[in-house]
């Protein structure tokens, strides 16, 4: 599943007047970057949540073809975020296969399929794609896995149990593998980050695990300068 449903407002006017998933970076939108890359990870089922600007990103979908079985799923009030965007796209999804789950404005050279065969040989409920860089978030790991998370914008730190043993703060990379039970722990309800039920799950006992981001090439694109960074970055490397 790729999350687009955001409203894009990080990225100004060019966020207002293109929907994110349809920004070129390099030759190509967000979006054909990301499905390239779950297609190249095995995927053949591809949802993608839309809210603003739905109606192009749903015509784009249907005019290319990705290589893939591509479903839209709309939420037409507002967009719901990552949790409330999971669920509300519960009934598409196969139900028996793991689930990838990629932001669209992420784009990265990782091994996203090594990253699913490791998260289906882990027996974890959710695989967390996470690096160790300079953020203003991060998800807290210890031996065990997943236990809190800390926000230093805000200054909060919040632990869903004892840390058990060394402890590491990675940040997130916007990519994660879930078993596909995770939908049916999912309680919460309306807009939510799925970090809330990430974080509720550690708590109650389930396994999540990071799994460190190998590749070389890792580009988030929220800000006129992220995007024209990752322009630049994509022109040294060929890949336009």
């Amino acid at each position: 599943m790729i999350f687009a449903a955001g409203l894009g407002t990080r990225l100004g006017a060019v966020g207002q007047d293109t929907p994110k998933a349809l920004i070129d970076v390099g030759g190509r939108t967000m979006l054909e970057w990301t499905v390239g890359r779950l297609v190249g990870a095995g995927a053949d089922r591809i949802i993608v949540n839309v809210h603003h600007q739905a109606d192009r990103i749903e015509r784009f979908v249907a005019d290319h073809d990705f290589g893939a079985e591509m479903l839209v799923s709309r939420e037409p009030e507002r967009p719901l975020e990552t949790g409330g965007g999971l669920l509300h796209a519960r009934g598409l999804f196969r139900g028996d296969v793991p689930i990838l789950l990629h932001n669209v404005d992420v784009i990265t050279d990782d091994d996203l399929r090594g990253m699913v065969a490791a998260h289906a040989r882990s027996g974890a409920l959710a695989t967390l794609a996470v690096s160790e860089r300079e953020a203003s978030r991060y998800f807290l790991f210890d031996e065990a896995g997943l236990f809190g998370h800390e926000d230093r914008r805000h200054g909060t730190r919040r632990e869903s149990r004892p840390p058990r043993g060394h402890v590491r703060r990675l940040a997130f990379a916007g990519i994660h593998a879930c078993s596909p039970e995770l939908l049916g722990h999912i309680t919460e309800r309306g807009v939510f980050s799925i970090t809330e039920s990430y974080l509720r799950l550690a708590g109650e006992g389930h396994t999540i695990r990071p799994w460190e981001l190998a590749g070389r090439q890792w580009l988030e694109i929220g800000s006129p300068e992220r995007l024209e960074a990752a322009r630049a970055s994509l022109r040294r490397a060929g890949s336009g």
